[in-house]
């Protein structure tokens, strides 16, 4: 989300997605600066558990340090008011909710060793990066659960570095060379080490993966829940992929609203064609306006901290408009 108020953030997503079927997530603020990103948040309760996983600044992002820093206890402190915010706007709630972490492989990916190195380098470094997020996880999930005991939690692992990973496309730290594509299964084994203990404890887990064709397959046999993946990108070549994620039993969450603002005057979306877009992917697939209501759900494309605010908040009451015209609900005519 945009600004670095999270008493703001928390009142626009509380306000427009309570107000249907939405689901309320627990913001971030990357505006912030370092901690208040994605990495940074999740790294931040990646220390909790694991404190020889602590994490500093580097001009080029983070780097492991060997003792939790400042940016260790910013970040761990923001996650606190975060959820302060939070609890207070959605008090008695009792429906679904949702917060995020960077996944293993995007960490990895993004978080460098002491030598300057990436941690996806190290198989090591890697297998104990996907062990402590396991714990940092169901910590996390356990906060929101005191702190909000009649809603039921789902947790977004954020993976759009994993396409990279699988492909060898990460550059190494002189930019001149990339390292070492990373083989599925043990791309799967990592996953497998997280998503398996949250939904032991009854967490329903989503993986988010924004780039041009993610790896369904690999996906649907780690056994998400659902699969975010931005539908403006889908290539038809993955109609089959999503069919089987599909007859798997889990989700598909499709991305139809773009992140970013429009140009001047237009508006953010046309809700009859973007139902039709979710609508004719279904329809490839075998199902039907009711089958595909029931499995598919819709998102913006991606975070939303790069939009304007007025933006945001067409697009959250855009989403749920759409979710309405898949349902074949009366209002949904005309433009969200």
């Amino acid at each position: 989300m945009p600004g670095t108020s999270i008493r703001d953030a928390v009142a626009l997503v509380v306000g427009e997605m309570t107000a249907g079927d939405g689901v309320p997530h627990l913001p971030e603020l990357p505006a912030r600066g370092p901690g208040g990103d994605l990495v940074g948040r999740t790294a931040g309760l990646l220390a909790a558990v694991a404190p020889d996983l602590a994490v500093e600044t580097t001009p080029a992002g983070w780097r492991f340090a060997d003792a939790p820093g400042r940016e260790s206890r910013r970040a761990r402190s923001w996650v606190g008011e975060d959820l302060d915010a939070w609890e207070e706007a959605l008090e008695g709630y009792d429906g679904l909710l949702a917060v995020s972490l960077a996944g293993p492989w995007t960490t990895a990916a993004a978080i460098e060793l002491r030598t300057g190195e990436r941690a996806v380098r190290d198989p090591g470094a890697c297998r104990d990066l996907a062990e402590a997020l396991s714990h940092a996880a169901l910590d996390h999930v356990a906060d929101v659960r005191r702190r909000l005991p009649g809603a039921r939690v789902s947790l977004w692992l954020d993976e759009p570095a994993l396409p990279a990973v699988l492909h060898g496309l990460i550059p190494t730290q002189s930019g001149l060379g990339r390292y070492a594509a990373i083989d599925e299964p043990v791309v799967e084994a990592a996953l497998r080490r997280i998503v398996e203990p949250l939904q032991a404890a009854g967490v329903a887990v989503v993986v988010h993966c924004c780039g041009a064709r993610p790896p369904y397959g690999l996906l649907r046999r780690v056994g998400f829940d659902a699969v975010s993946a931005d539908l403006l990108l889908h290539d038809r070549r993955d109609d089959d992929p999503v069919g089987e994620l599909l007859e798997s039993g889990a989700r598909l969450v499709a991305g139809v609203l773009p992140s970013t603002d429009p140009p001047a005057g237009a508006p953010v979306s046309d809700v009859r064609a973007t139902v039709a877009l979710v609508r004719d992917l279904g329809h490839r697939l075998g199902h039907g306006p009711e089958a595909i209501a029931g499995q598919v759900l819709v998102s913006p494309t991606c975070g939303l901290a790069g939009a304007s605010v007025e933006h945001v908040r067409a697009t959250l009451a855009g989403v749920r408009a759409v979710g309405r015209g898949l349902r074949e609900e009366e209002g949904t005519r005309g433009e969200g």
